[in-house]
């Protein structure tokens, strides 16, 4: 089994910048730009604390309002089941925040 190619970069990958301060290379520790691309992804959860508190009082009051009317029997179930996802939404939201993740 052949070895993994070393692909740090040698003083002559380096612009006249990086060479003043790492003649030998950039060291393995040091972070290194990712070219292109998004950065790291990252959930905004007050958003979604407040999008699931949403869904859960609007799908909440159309069903009790569906079950009150004269529609079929789904109508109601599927918005209580909606309902139901928006509150363990809610929850999980709720946890992270609590444990303190950004966002």
């Amino acid at each position: 089994m052949s070895e993994p190619r070393d692909d740090r970069r040698t003083p002559d990958d380096l612009t006249e910048y990086e060479r003043d301060d790492f003649p030998h290379g950039i060291p393995e520790s040091q972070p290194r730009a990712v070219e292109g691309g998004a950065g790291e992804a990252r959930s905004a959860l007050t958003l979604r604390l407040v999008l699931a508190a949403f869904g859960l009082v609007l799908c909440a009051v159309l069903a009790v309002l569906a079950f009150a009317s004269d529609v079929p029997v789904f109508i109601p179930v599927v918005l209580c089941v909606l309902a139901v996802v928006a509150l363990v939404d809610l929850g999980v939201v709720a946890r992270r925040k609590a444990r303190g993740e950004p966002g």
